[in-house]
């Protein structure tokens, strides 16, 4: 029999595993604490500062410009605060700050700081171009900055009065291209069977992984938009440099021989081609904003707004109307379920625009929509809350960012009124559906799989086994439904017959001009003009 008495040791050991479990929950609860003053401080000492009289409002963009920022761990970017930068800057944010300083007397000049821009698409230049373009009727100066210009910078940046680069910086343009890499012949060493369903010549998402190179119908509409959105590149910024009209196709294709004439100096080369007007170090730059606009109370930059600084305080003016339009975004692929922000969950996306309907403050809802596309039924899901909503009597307007293709076209369609803008990628209703299976692979190392089913449709999903012709025909089945059904609510919302939708759709993708002459859009513009249209729409004056 074991003794029930506890000896010394047993004593000393039990004091020792109390005092282990006491101090880790004591540290446990310490960093709980300490993170929630942090969130407590950050909460409530985020005062606004209040504005100069006057100082240059800096428009510096961090990352990639965004319709929705993506979702962050909270306790993850609690602990980086101070650290890093930002990956993602709002558009909205943008063109909110620029169109907000161009009546503001307290604004003197604009500073585009565009070294840690890295892009966004050609639709959200031509958002904030839209800004800049407004601004500059003010007499106010725009100024660019950057030691490098990208594509996307520079685009930004032809717009200002003046733009500086540093000595060893360079312009590096380069055009538009759809390059991707095709693995038919991979997958074929590979002895993995791809099975791809479609409808649609024009869908040539499936392409990679049935063919070595892009097809004759691939070719032929991405050629069409991607010369399109290129011409309103170049010809936007020609107009702003008053550059001849094929100045910027002419840098690109000899910039070889240009840089001949200057012995390689790509920055000489961007100030002889107009495209830079000034080359300064960063000591000379600073010198000269030290002397336009003053240092700050610091001494250790010159005196300027940022923009977080002037967004909050943009966002302190008290909104004096209970009647509101509500802005809603869905950005990025389409799911099934709920999805982080960044992402678009059918049910967490049809959640939010049930909240917006059920709030007596929304009379009109505008959906912007910035998506490639996803999954049928999540979008299906979508729509028929949005419908829902129309059915209430609140119009839905729909704004188009960079891109509303495929499901970002599907979850769209029904709107009272569908805006892009003009080089917006949209349309691309077709559907697909891709499913490998290994049979080969395995059976290369000696793997085989056998056994019995109660149907013939019993191993139809195992992906260890050769695909059946009834598995096969099932699949393709849906596909064919799925596609009907889509070219038929398309017909119903825009008041076609389904064949002549048939006739535009198949896959085919469109600029936002091109649709809306085929009539899958009904306006050209951007956020704000769909705001201010489903405003006017749902009878608001303010």
């Amino acid at each position: 029999m074991a003794s029930t008495q506890t000896g010394f040791f047993g004593r000393f050991f039990g004091t020792i595993g109390k005092a282990i479990t006491w101090t880790r929950v004591f540290v446990f609860n310490a960093i709980f604490l300490f993170l929630l003053f942090i969130v407590i401080g950050t909460l409530f000492s985020n005062k606004t500062i209040p504005l100069p009289d006057s100082a240059p409002l800096r428009i510096q963009i961090n990352g990639a410009l965004v319709d929705q920022l993506s979702y962050i761990d909270p306790i993850a970017e609690i602990m980086a605060q101070g650290e890093g930068r930002k990956t993602e800057t709002l558009v909205r944010d943008v063109v909110r700050a620029i169109n907000a300083a161009e009546k503001d007397d307290r604004i003197s000049q604009l500073i585009l700081d565009l070294s840690f821009f890295t892009g966004g698409g050609i639709s959200k230049l031509e958002e904030i171009g839209q800004a800049l373009h407004s601004f500059q009727k003010s007499g106010k100066e725009i100024i660019a900055m950057s030691d490098f210009y990208d594509q996307n910078q520079y685009y930004l940046a032809s717009f200002a009065d003046t733009v500086y680069m540093h000595p060893m910086g360079s312009v590096l343009l380069t055009g538009y291209s759809s390059f991707r890499n095709y693995y038919q012949q991979a997958i074929e060493k590979l002895n993995v069977n791809v099975h791809v369903f479609r409808v649609g010549g024009f869908k040539d998402a499936v392409e990679p992984f049935i063919r070595n190179d892009m097809s004759d119908e691939s070719k032929e509409h991405n050629t069409q938009w991607i010369n399109e959105l290129w011409s309103v590149y170049t010809s936007r910024v020609e107009t702003q440099r008053e550059l001849p009209k094929d100045a910027i196709n002419d840098y690109i294709n000899n910039y070889d021989k240009h840089l001949t004439e200057t012995g390689g100096d790509g920055a000489q080369l961007a100030v002889n081609e107009k495209l830079v007007d000034e080359l300064v170090t960063h000591s000379e730059l600073m010198s000269r904003l030290f002397a336009a606009f003053g240092k700050n109370k610091n001494g250790d930059d010159y005196k300027t707004i940022d923009l977080d600084q002037y967004i909050a305080h943009l966002n302190r003016k008290p909104n004096l109307s209970h009647n509101a339009v509500s802005l809603i975004v869905a950005s990025g692929t389409i799911y099934d379920g709920i999805q982080p922000p960044g992402n678009i969950g059918g049910d967490s996306l049809a959640h939010l625009i049930q909240l917006a309907r059920q709030d007596s403050d929304t009379k009109a809802i505008v959906l912007r929509v910035d998506s490639g596309g996803g999954s049928a039924f999540a979008s299906e899901i979508i729509r028929n809350e949005l419908i829902a909503t129309k059915n209430a009597g609140i119009p839905i307007i729909i704004s188009m960012g960079s891109v509303a293709a495929s499901g970002g076209y599907w979850i769209s369609a029904d709107a009272d009124e569908i805006w892009a803008t003009p080089t917006t990628l949209t349309g691309s209703i077709g559907v697909f559906s891709i499913l490998p299976t290994f049979e080969k692979t395995l059976s290369e190392i000696g793997i085989s799989t056998d056994g019995i089913g109660t149907t013939d449709f019993a191993s139809a999903m195992r992906l260890d086994m050769p695909m059946s012709p009834l598995t096969q025909n099932v699949l393709q089945h849906q596909v064919d439904n799925i596609y009907h059904r889509f070219v038929g609510l398309v017909a119903n919302a825009r008041n076609k017959e389904p064949e002549n939708i048939h006739a535009i759709a198949q896959g085919r993708v469109w600029s936002g001009t091109d649709a809306q002459s085929h009539g899958l859009v009904d306006k050209l513009g951007y956020l704000n003009d769909a705001i201010s249209s489903a405003a006017e729409i749902a009878g608001l004056k303010n």
